[in-house]
């Protein structure tokens, strides 16, 4: 799996060391051909991991259309703090070598902004 930052003037890690909360982590996955049902294998325990960790609170995971072959997790969280902790742990790096090879993954950190008349914060 080859991690990569969705912004190249903002790394996953730095955006991970900003104190905020609650954030959505918006994960895209880029998938060769005919490894699609593999990734959602081992998304699904992540996934798992992911749930029982402090600061979870959820996840949804949203497949492209048309042929497409992307895979784009949102998942949300208490914190950064939450979520660098979870990402830290060594379960979770042994999780991800089971992974296909040829996947890349683009996850990036958001918090809400408020709209006004469309949305809040």
């Amino acid at each position: 799996m080859q991690l990569e930052s969705l912004d190249p003037d903002t790394s996953f890690e730095a955006q991970l060391g900003e104190d905020t909360g609650p954030v959505v982590v918006v994960n895209t996955f880029i998938v060769p051909e005919g490894l699609m049902d593999a990734v959602i294998k081992n998304w699904q325990q992540d996934g798992d991991f992911m749930k029982a960790q402090p600061g979870f609170i959820s996840a949804q995971m949203h497949r492209g259309v048309g042929g497409s072959n992307l895979l784009m997790n949102v998942a949300v969280w208490e914190s950064t703090a939450a979520v660098a902790r979870a990402f830290a742990s060594p379960a979770f790096h042994q999780a991800v070598h089971q992974y296909p090879d040829g996947i890349r993954v683009l996850p990036h950190v958001y918090r809400k902004v408020a709209v006004p008349g469309v949305c809040v914060a």
